[in-house]
């Protein structure tokens, strides 16, 4: 049984992002920019235009690569080579965040179900997902699931809907100033753990400095102190 909230509301679903979130895979998705704008590109590329897609779409990635690094290649081929060496990264080594599997065995447990809802594509959490427990995340929302990626709120929506629960009911974890646009958008109640690119103050109804230590029980108790308008009252 979901814990129940002392306003009568539940915590009936968390929506994980995933790089940034649940692994800590930017570092490796900004080595391999770097790699594919020297090997292909005629432009430059820095940390700052690295920080600037974090969360964001993989085609929108791939877009602003192309211009500013000066690729003479189409957006999906950018894209899979973005894939092939963060891919290839992940099987070397998983960096998980801390505190992360500790939450989701702790919710799996609780039996409030999880969905990740992350931009990269199915192919990259293919590679991820099997190397949690079985039933960690009910479903899956990828970047090639949906029409419109972050910060839209479809991924969000999405994820909400393949559970059969309300957004409101639901805490969205997020890393990134997109990503929590997006869950914001949709109308969940959304935790920023802000990791490599800030979250500006005033966005995201909660902060939490790490995932460290958090559990259930916590997550539910935010989720009342999260005023949120249900989407489309």
């Amino acid at each position: 049984m979901s814990p129940d909230a002392r306003d009568g509301r539940a915590l009936r679903a968390v929506l994980w992002d995933m790089d940034g979130t649940l692994v800590d895979t930017e570092p490796y998705w900004i080595e391999r920019e770097h790699e594919i704008v020297a090997e292909y590109g005629n432009g430059s590329w820095s940390e700052a235009h690295g920080h600037a897609i974090v969360g964001k779409d993989l085609r929108d990635s791939a877009a602003y690569m192309r211009e500013h690094g000066e690729l003479p290649l189409e957006i999906d081929a950018i894209v899979n080579l973005l894939l092939d060496g963060v891919i290839e990264r992940v099987h070397r080594a998983v960096p998980w965040r801390p505190g992360a599997r500790e939450l989701l065995a702790d919710l799996l447990d609780a039996g409030i179900p999880c969905a990740l809802v992350t931009m990269s594509w199915t192919r990259f959490t293919d590679a991820i997902v099997p190397l949690l427990p079985s039933g960690s995340f009910a479903t899956v929302v990828a970047g090639d699931d949906v029409v419109n990626g972050k910060p839209h709120p479809e991924p969000y929506l999405t994820a909400a809907a393949r559970l059969g629960v309300d957004p409101h009911d639901c805490i969205a974890l997020e890393d990134s100033f997109t990503g929590v646009r997006s869950a914001d958008a949709a109308g969940c109640c959304t935790i920023a753990v802000p990791h490599v690119v800030t979250v500006p103050d005033g966005h995201g109804h909660h902060r939490l400095d790490s995932l460290t230590g958090v559990t259930a029980a916590q997550l539910a108790g935010l989720l009342t102190a999260c005023t949120r308008t249900p989407p489309g009252a």
